[in-house]
């Protein structure tokens, strides 16, 4: 699902911004994509940590195989004895153990999300063993497509604007959160096009 307000947000990006105009006339015909489940989405984001792209899709594929539907319930179902042998380390078993457990009592409940500002949301996933702000950060623009999501923790989006606008000279992190006032309220959408900089291949978490 293409998020609604791409086209606007491409377009004035465009218009304040040249050498964002450029990446939005490099990349036309591609937008940020939704994996749509919020349970799946979060699963595959824990099962991902501090390995390789590759490593990932293998162990996550291994877990499928095991676990079937990616549901909470199931994942309760089997419990940690039943997660061994998916190739995840025991810590990561016992996130995607408390994962399941908030959503099965409702402390992550979805449906009401949309209500929700992005700082509330952060507050309730950062709860989940496992989940700190970065993944929520990733969770918001990749599964909710909250459109102004700016992650600063991230390296990808640090060498990215370090490579277009400083000429590689590094910057601390408050200058950079004062850099990207300017492409409010887009900045999930200046984010994307900046990764895109980098690697032409887009990511989806």
């Amino acid at each position: 699902m293409v998020p609604s307000y791409w086209t606007q947000a491409a377009e004035e990006l465009s218009a304040s911004d040249p050498l964002m105009a450029g990446l939005v006339a490099q990349y036309p015909g591609v937008s940020l994509v939704s994996r749509g489940d919020p349970f799946c989405t979060l699963a595959r984001s824990v099962v991902g940590q501090q390995i390789s792209v590759k490593a990932a899709d293998s162990v996550w594929s291994r877990f499928v195989g095991v676990v079937g539907a990616v549901t909470p319930g199931r994942v309760a179902e089997l419990g940690r004895e039943g997660l061994e042998g998916c190739g995840l380390s025991k810590r990561k078993i016992e996130y995607l153990a408390d994962l399941a457990g908030h959503f099965l009592s409702g402390q992550l409940a979805p449906a009401g999300w949309a209500a929700h500002d992005d700082e509330a949301i952060i507050a309730e996933l950062v709860a989940v063993r496992g989940i700190g702000r970065w993944t929520a950060e990733m969770f918001l623009i990749f599964n909710l497509m909250r459109p102004d999501v700016f992650p600063l923790d991230d390296i990808g989006l640090q060498r990215a604007i370090f490579m277009r606008y400083f000429n590689g000279e590094k910057q601390p992190r408050r200058a950079l959160s004062a850099f990207g006032e300017r492409w409010r309220p887009w900045r999930s959408v200046a984010t994307w096009y900046l990764w895109r900089s980098l690697d032409p291949v887009p990511v989806a978490y």
